[in-house]
């Protein structure tokens, strides 16, 4: 994004009637008049459509920092794809300027570290930033890329724009989608990318689009939302700007740049898979070995050739002295290792959370857990030189485990400076941690903690009140969860290998759940397939009454009924009996207010949360708290939010460590009727179990091609059908159908 004004547009655009008689023109020499007529009719009735889902509807989204809404909302369409890295639509936001359509093309594939793209990469340092070199910390391993780019490309846009993705899967077996997240998808529930609740998965070899509407301002991020892909590297930016006028903290800095977007994610040297399996299975440990920021990291790499060795080159932000830049960091990751963030020399003024505003707040350092998003303004006021960034790795990743640290390099603008210089100092992980000062959003700590640490519940949100925040709400929800030594089939088969049959504990795994149950989704989408939903399939704490979860294992699809309009109340109980780990959860649908969070020992019961709260111990701040979509809760404590239930559909809530969501530490929300729902777009994929009607499968069918009601003319028997069977294969066969 340029420093100031807007970039000039290199591809032409033009308005989307234009785009649409262009289209009918440009078919208009091979067509006959009547197919011209036709074609403009049916170019009409598309438009019709459009305007009826909410596509081209004549609204505007309401920008959350409370100024005019957007009345013009008139679009514009790329005539083709365009350079994601040099795209149109990343321009300066100008208020009232007619929206755009942004169109992209997202290719997705198996890769691999340093591959031949990288020529000399790191011992020639330039090869490591050529066209598709992925460099990571220079320790080959597969990975999984979309357009070879480890992060994948980022998506710049203005508020009220319309995103186009068509996600092309390349894999050669495994499904995909993409969450975007931070986007509540309303009116655009089937965008979500949650594969069996929003949408069925992306088959190898198959692409889907993804179309909305980017209504929520602010830093955000898009990732797969399938298995351990996102661990793998199919993730990347989503930053929607909005007018400077929109913008309340406009006057604290200079630049807001592209280059100075930081993504942070927990990095190993094996495939995601691999480690779930080795972990869940074996011996094998869940605990990162390393972490990247923007896809590279400081790390020792062998020159076989010469024994050397070379350091890959780390993340690098240039600042000019005396200017003011407005950072945005996310936390893409995997594991469970939230990441503290420091620069030397520096404080940082934190000024927003995903994507929702605050009053600022000068830190030392700020903590960020998987799925959450922090914008801060950083002062360049310290002598020209080069400075780290530190980012040190807790729970998982700290110096009882894996020690996993990284840096960045500050680079202050100096005709005297060398562009690949580096600060003297020898960065560890112990100086990844910075022991004093004023820290926002600390590890397992809430609102009882000592002043230098900021918690949620204490930021001051700059949005006024809402109904979220009246006194009592309509429907207060409590969700507890623990590790627990249960015999889940997924890994244990007793009496030849059960939980209690295993002596070495390094080989016992324990099971997350909430509310003693783990999610399992239904073979077919929630929200596009509702109609062949039935009540029986599905399960709450009511359901189960009558079986005993604590000590059983339960499993099932876990859905919540929420009234439409609705405001909820989560008591989301950490109960840490069983580890002193931590757990982000995410909202999909909707954002919330965090209105209290406590740590209150090293363990806690939902009896005791309960008996506090009666007892008037609990204090919500129901004025000022922030809002977020992502929110940590501490171990041995509580995190209470507050949201008002107005996106209909079937919307997940869920732990964002990979493992925990994997294992089905989840539950998901349906909010109000199918009736109020959107209509599930025409001819939207479906999925599902199959299998062949039993009244369908005859004796004497055995004997005849397969599906011989079809006629294949010259079609060799042998090649397409199965072959003839004997009476007494028929009988065995017939036995076997159960």
């Amino acid at each position: 994004m340029p420093e100031q004004g807007r970039p000039r547009v290199t591809i032409a655009t033009i308005t989307i009637f234009e785009y649409f008689l262009l289209e009918t023109t440009v078919h208009y020499e091979n067509c006959s008049f009547d197919k011209t007529i036709n074609m403009m009719m049916n170019v009409m009735l598309i438009i019709s459509i459009m305007r009826l889902t909410g596509i081209f509807a004549v609204h505007a989204p309401t920008s959350k920092s409370g100024a005019r809404n957007r009345t013009i909302y008139f679009h514009e369409v790329l005539l083709e794809d365009s350079d994601i890295d040099h795209h149109p639509c990343n321009r300066w936001c100008i208020k009232d300027e007619p929206p755009m359509i942004c169109k992209y093309h997202f290719s997705l594939e198996w890769y691999d570290v340093l591959s031949r793209a990288c020529f000399d990469c790191p011992h020639k340092v330039e090869d490591c930033f050529r066209t598709d070199c992925v460099p990571a910390d220079g320790v080959q391993r597969s990975v999984l890329v979309v357009n070879r780019k480890l992060p994948g490309p980022g998506i710049h846009v203005c508020h009220g724009d319309l995103i186009s993705v068509d996600l092309e899967n390349g894999l050669p077996s495994d499904s995909t989608t993409i969450h975007w997240h931070g986007m509540k998808q309303k009116d655009y529930p089937y965008m979500d990318g949650v594969p069996l609740v929003t949408q069925c998965p992306i088959l190898p070899q198959s692409t889907f689009r993804y179309q909305f509407v980017a209504e929520d301002p602010g830093t955000h991020f898009w990732h797969s939302h399938t298995g351990m892909q996102r661990g793998d590297g199919v993730f990347g930016p989503l930053i929607v700007r909005v007018p400077d006028e929109e913008n309340p903290h406009r006057d604290l800095y200079d630049f807001d740049l592209d280059e100075h977007v930081i993504i942070l994610m927990d990095w190993d040297h094996v495939t995601g898979t691999q480690k779930f399996t080795s972990h869940h299975h074996s011996d094998g440990d869940n605990k990162p070995t390393n972490l990247l920021v923007n896809g590279l990291g400081k790390f020792s790499v062998a020159n076989i050739t010469d024994n050397s060795t070379s350091l890959m080159p780390t993340a690098r932000f240039i600042v000019k002295k005396g200017k003011r830049y407005r950072f945005r960091i996310i936390n893409a990751g995997f594991l469970n290792c939230p990441i503290e963030l420091s620069i030397d020399n520096h404080t940082v003024n934190v000024i927003s959370s995903d994507g929702y505003d605050f009053k600022n707040v000068t830190a030392d350092s700020i903590v960020t857990y998987a799925g959450e998003r922090f914008d801060f303004v950083l002062n360049a006021d310290q002598p020209e030189n080069v400075y780290w960034m530190r980012f040190g790795g807790l729970m998982d990743c700290d110096e009882r485990f894996t020690s996993a640290h990284q840096v960045a390099v500050l680079q202050y603008e100096s005709n005297n400076m060398d562009s690949n210089a580096y600060p003297d100092d020898i960065p560890t992980y112990d100086k990844s941690r910075r022991k004093n000062g004023t820290q926002v959003n600390p590890l397992n700590q809430g609102t009882e903690s000592k002043s230098s640490f900021i918690s949620a519940p204490q930021i001051e949100s700059l949005h006024g009140w809402d109904e979220s925040l009246k006194p009592i709400p309509d429907f207060t929800y409590y969700i507890s969860y623990d590790f627990y030594r249960k015999d889940n089939p997924h890994f244990f088969k007793p009496p030849f290998y059960g939980f209690s049959n295993i002596t070495k504990e390094n080989r016992l795994t324990l099971t997350p759940q909430l509310n003693y149950m783990s999610l399992k989704l239904l073979p077919f989408p929630m929200l596009t397939q509702r109609n062949e939903i039935k009540e029986e399939m599905l399960c709450n704490e009511t359901t189960v009454r009558n079986i005993d979860c604590k000590t059983s294992y339960c499993e099932c699809p876990h859905v919540v009924n929420l009234e439409l309009n609705s405001v909820v109340e989560l008591i989301i109980i950490d109960k840490g009996f069983a580890y002193d780990a931590n757990h982000p959860f995410h909202l999909h649908g909707h954002a919330f207010r965090v209105v209290a969070m406590e740590k209150v020992g090293h363990n806690v019961t939902v009896e005791k949360v309960y008996q506090m709260d009666k007892a008037g111990k609990i204090r919500r701040n129901l004025e000022t708290p922030p809002w977020k979509d992502t929110v940590t809760v501490p171990d041995g404590g509580f995190t209470i939010l507050r949201f008002h239930a107005t996106n209909p559909g079937y919307w997940i809530f869920h732990c964002h460590i990979e493992f925990h969501a994997e294992l089905g530490m989840a539950v998901v929300f349906k909010v109000g009727e199918h009736s109020d729902m959107v209509p599930i777009p025409r001819g939207f994929p479906k999925c599902g179990n199959y299998f062949h009607p039993e009244e369908e499968v005859k004796v004497d069918e055995l004997q005849t091609p397969y599906f011989n009601s079809v006629h294949h003319e010259g079609v060799n028997r042998e090649d397409y059908f199965i072959p003839d069977v004997s009476e007494d294969d028929i009988r065995k066969l017939s036995a076997s159908i159960v």
